[in-house]
């Protein structure tokens, strides 16, 4: 991840590689946004090239140009979508305009200027965040690696370089990045090399030195807490289950928060079996995991006054010869006893053993991360989750946390009608119900595992399904490339910020 640094200075005085500046749209044709850093005949210079290329300002839309007046590198105008000059409403818009300039100059500027609008230090972050995340590029596998240079440095051009708020934003919005980064990393590494024991030797390595405990719970401390889920699921598997449990534990903190990720390091199905092409990006269904991993990561950094406890549920969903059968029954930590249906709805198993754990510390709010279902990516499409609670207040929380970090969530109201479906003669429970409404169905089961507070009410729980956004086969866009997104660590960090 590259340095991050602003900088009150005139583009004529900056020797970055490249450039970056903001186009809106001004009817049909492109403008760039005006900004105290560029000179009024750099402007002038820019706007007459956006004009003769027929340039329409269009979010996404990319145009670069060489021999600027007034620049001595490359000019990356990158369009907005806006229809004037940004306000304090318009910041995901700067994100993605900032991403979709550093992803286009991939490979080709090693450091990097960005020219925009900046009225306010909600501007300047925003700014500072897009071009962290289009920055993002995974190499560890290239023999070579990676093409070009890598992005060093990126400096963001403001007179409000020495704002109190500015660089307070700034700050956050390295540690932010450097947590995502990380999750993607996770989430993006092959799972020849990332299963449950070494994904948790990867978590016990990133927090070591912190402050955050790191507590392994292996096979035998699974069974002890009859985690039957974890059990069950990774049962076809070589490489045995794993929970990992995080703790941070601030003085006098304000809140007490604990989040649950699913980490299947790789989905073949089990003994349903997926075709094919459904197991090729499977590495991918541990990315909830990652995301409450790294966001626990950056709570810690900034030191948030929030308690967090962090449940990772690890496990490989294979076909050995000890593979979970579809009509066995498993027992979970609040002693509920399940029928195996489909061994390919192997996650909400393991989640449900977290929850269960989870509850026992009775939070001021449970949060579980998931690529749950693919129900949630046929109703939302791959760029926006899904959230579902039991609680209205704290679904509302997440929807707002998410709203103002730009990370696209939806309600979906948890319909308990369905719950029929999961009726089972010989067991407390199915875990699959009808296919209809079956986003719902698996949030349903979910619910049955979180526990209740001192007077005897469900703790207030909210459900994140990202089996959309979490990892893009589609094209890129904004700041999002291809492989995996981060999903959920900057809503996980910003719901935490707001309970301080």
């Amino acid at each position: 991840m590259p340095r991050l640094n602003v900088a009150d200075q005139l583009v004529a005085k900056n020797k970055s590689d490249a450039l970056v500046v903001l186009a809106v749209q001004d009817g049909e044709h492109a403008q760039v946004a005006a900004t105290s850093a560029i000179a009024p005949e750099t402007r002038e210079h820019l706007d007459a090239n956006l004009l003769a290329l027929a340039a329409t300002g269009a979010a996404d839309e990319i145009v670069r140009l060489a021999g600027v007046p007034g620049v001595q590198g490359t000019v990356v105008v990158s369009g907005s979508g806006l229809p004037g000059a940004p306000s304090d409403d318009d910041t995901e818009a700067l994100r993605r305009a900032a991403g979709a300039a550093i992803r286009a100059l991939a490979g080709k500027a090693g450091t990097i200027a960005l020219a925009f609008p900046s009225a306010s230090a909600a501007q300047v972050t925003a700014t500072a965040e897009g071009a962290l995340y289009g920055s993002y590029a995974f190499t560890s596998y290239k023999s070579n690696g990676g093409a070009g240079k890598p992005v060093s440095k990126i400096t963001v051009l403001t007179s409000l370089a020495k704002d109190k708020d500015v660089k307070t934003g700034v700050k956050q919005a390295q540690v932010v990045a450097d947590e995502r980064a990380w999750a993607q990393d996770l989430v993006n590494t092959p799972p020849l090399d990332l299963y449950p024991e070494s994904f948790a030797a990867a978590v016990k390595e990133r927090f070591a030195g912190t402050k955050v405990k790191v507590k392994v719970l292996d096979e035998k401390a699974l069974a002890k807490e009859s985690c039957g889920g974890l059990i069950g699921v990774g049962r076809g598997s070589a490489r045995p289950p794993r929970m990992v449990v995080l703790s941070y534990e601030p003085a006098r903190a304000k809140s007490h928060i604990s989040f649950v990720g699913k980490g299947i390091t790789f989905d073949s199905g089990g003994l349903c079996i997926k075709p094919a092409e459904g197991m090729i990006t499977m590495k991918c269904d541990m990315a909830g995991a990652a995301a409450v991993a790294a966001a626990t990561k950056a709570i810690a950094d900034l030191g948030l006054p929030v308690a967090v406890t962090t449940y990772l549920c690890l496990a490989e969903n294979l076909t050995g010869s000890d593979a979970q059968r579809p009509g066995d029954v498993v027992t979970m930590p609040n002693g509920r006893t399940v029928e195996i249906i489909n061994t390919d709805a192997e996650g909400r198993l393991v989640m449900a053993d977290g929850l269960a754990l989870a509850s026992r510390q009775e939070p001021d709010l449970l949060i579980d991360v998931a690529t749950l279902t693919g129900a949630a990516v046929l109703s939302l499409g791959t760029r926006t989750a899904a959230v579902l609670g039991n609680d209205d207040a704290a679904r509302d929380e997440v929807v707002a946390a998410a709203g103002t970090t730009g990370e696209d969530l939806w309600p979906i109201p948890l319909l308990q009608h369905l719950r029929s479906g999961m009726k089972s003669l010989v067991a407390d429970t199915k875990h699959t119900g009808a296919r209809q409404g079956g986003m719902i169905v698996a949030a349903l089961f979910l619910q049955d595992f979180v526990g209740d507070d001192a007077d005897g009410k469900q703790l207030p729980w909210a459900h994140l399904d990202i089996a959309g956004p979490a990892y893009s086969t589609d094209d890129a866009y904004g700041y999002v490339g291809k492989g995996a997104s981060g999903y959920g660590v900057r809503t996980l960090v910003q719901l935490a910020q707001s309970r301080s």
